[in-house]
């Protein structure tokens, strides 16, 4: 396991997380109806723009630069093309360029991965000024395989980006902060998550409501937590949209909203979360937040066995249907497929 994940598993373990959270954000699941992303409790989801960036949006285009140039070969897919444009310019110590070509070497793409090569472009990205470069050159001397390992440096690599604005480095500095110190480092923590959360991270969204859960770093707040529990379960986190689900169904932090609990945990069960398979046979059985079906209910307790997350009440109601039923069930489970 990297350092980054054993963070994640540090903070998971000081919150009672169901399960680690990750370094990296998810992006928005297109897959829930309009109505489902209401609710009662107001949660922000992404931040509104301010006066400032609408100005800067209105104003005449400036011609592109050589490292404009370079990305925007990059992002059309010219990785050689990228490459070659933004070389020279991170000779001259562009630190755009510089973390471009530390991207492409990290990557391997249009060439051979080079992760030395790769350190060296996020390195000097990082004492050029640049965040990007600072939270990269940060996770790989966390991570200790392309560059010695120095949690020291890393970390003020990443206070040093997280400072700056970038939202993931945000997030992952937090993580930081409550593995050295459990006991204190919430308070400190919930500024950088928050400031992450705000800015769309799923992650440090899932962070902010466990927080608010849980009292750390403040008082505990159930509206507020279902609020970021919401706003990461839009945004595609699995574990934000089963608690999240539950809670709609139980009126946890807000009124109870069954439906549209139904259809979270559904999209999990899709994903194939074995949580999630879990609780939906038994919506589909007790017909709550859904009309009774006990084909589908046994199709995921079929599933649910799969998984390894069956139940006594999953079994037996499994074995009291007729044989027909259990065929219809087994067949359909036999066709799922996690999407």
């Amino acid at each position: 396991m990297s350092r980054a994940a054993r963070a994640g598993a540090a903070l998971a373990a000081a919150l009672g997380l169901l399960s680690a959270l990750p370094a990296l954000a998810a992006g928005p699941s297109a897959d829930l109806p309009a109505e489902v992303l209401k609710d009662g409790v107001k949660g922000p989801v992404l931040p509104v723009p301010s006066a400032a960036a609408e100005d800067a949006a209105k104003a005449p285009a400036k011609a592109p630069t050589g490292s404009d140039l370079a990305y925007g070969a990059f992002q059309r897919g010219f990785y050689i093309t990228a490459e070659r444009l933004a070389e020279p310019l991170a000779n001259l110590g562009d630190p755009a360029a510089q973390t471009l070509l530390g991207e492409i070497y990290s990557r391997g793409l249009g060439m051979p991965q080079d992760l030395s090569k790769a350190a060296h472009w996020y390195e000097a990205a990082a004492a050029s000024g640049s965040a990007e470069g600072q939270f990269r050159y940060a996770m790989m001397l966390l991570d200790g395989t392309a560059v010695g390992q120095d949690v020291a440096k890393a970390r003020d690599l990443m206070k040093a980006a997280a400072d700056a604005g970038l939202p993931l480095a945000e997030y992952n500095f937090a993580q930081m902060l409550i593995q050295a110190s459990p006991a204190s480092g919430f308070e400190e923590a919930r500024t950088y998550f928050q400031r992450a959360a705000e800015a769309g991270v799923s992650d440090a969204q899932y962070a902010m409501a466990q927080l608010f859960i849980y009292g750390r770093g403040g008082a505990a707040d159930l509206a507020k937590a279902r609020g970021w529990l919401r706003a990461a379960s839009i945004n595609g986190h699995e574990t934000a949209q089963i608690e999240y689900g539950i809670w709609l169904i139980n009126g946890k932090g807000g009124e109870a909203r069954p439906k549209d609990g139904f259809l979270f945990l559904r999209r999990a069960a899709e994903l194939g979360n074995p949580i999630a398979i879990n609780r939906i046979a038994h919506l589909y059985k007790d017909g709550i937040g859904t009309a009774p079906d006990a084909v589908a209910a046994a199709k995921w307790a079929v599933l649910a066995k799969r998984v390894e997350n069956t139940d006594p009440t999953l079994d037996d109601f499994f074995r009291g249907l007729d044989p027909a039923a259990q065929k219809a069930a087994l067949e359909a489970a036999n066709r799922f497929r996690s999407s």
